[in-house]
């Protein structure tokens, strides 16, 4: 039971750290909350879930594989920083929010565009090889000192916290979008594409000037 208890309490930690992290993602979810109501929001997390669970499992079972991944930690940071700036330039320039003054009502999204959606949050988080570097740190370091049956309890304590403030965020931002008005709703999505316009130029400005490659010895 102890055992338990203190493998609960490191993934509420965990969970917690992830949950109040800045970074792109919680700002794309609330602009696709926002933006398509919350089947949209929920589409876009559900991508991100995904990718998160893809890359525990991965960094659990396969740390080899993993790590030899973060060998690309360049091109990966590179591909990740573009996907940020071509969002960002999307949503700052390009994209229009097709509502009425008269009408705020949302339309109903189609397969494709949940296919879209969900999509859009997969490639955000897997991109980001902050996030990649995070799930193999923990596994690496939780792998050395705890049994298989209390790494499952941390990860999947960790992921059910995140996923629980991810739907927060989702509900808490379709509940706003019914207070705001068709200019509040297109200037929150000017300040989303410029969010990610700095993290994908942070992110880029990084992965040249300070990643080494990594070369096999």
């Amino acid at each position: 039971m102890a055992d338990f208890v203190e493998s609960f309490l490191k993934g509420l930690a965990m969970g917690l750290l992830l949950v109040i992290s800045v970074g792109p993602v919680i700002f794309t979810i609330i602009k696709q909350s926002i933006n398509n109501g919350k089947e949209g929001g929920f589409s876009f997390v559900v991508g991100v879930w995904i990718s998160d669970f893809i890359l525990v499992v991965l960094s659990n079972a396969f740390s080899e594989f993993v790590t030899h991944l973060l060998d690309f930690e360049k091109p990966i940071g590179i591909a990740g920083s573009l996907f940020l700036l071509g969002m960002g330039f999307y949503y700052l320039l390009f994209k229009k929010v097709p509502l009425h003054p008269e009408d705020v009502s949302l339309p109903p999204l189609k397969a494709s565009d949940h296919a879209h959606i969900l999509l859009q949050g997969f490639l955000l988080n897997t991109l980001n090889p902050a996030v990649m570097a995070f799930w193999l740190t923990a596994s690496t370091a939780i792998a050395i000192t705890h049994t298989v049956r209390e790494r499952i309890i941390i990860f999947a304590t960790t992921l059910l916290i995140n996923m629980s403030a991810d739907v927060a965020k989702v509900t808490l931002a379709g509940k706003l979008r019914s207070k705001l008005t068709v200019k509040n709703i297109r200037l929150i999505n000017k300040i989303a594409g410029l969010i990610l316009l700095i993290f994908g130029t942070v992110l880029l400005t990084g992965v040249l000037f300070f990643v080494k490659r990594h070369t096999n010895p």
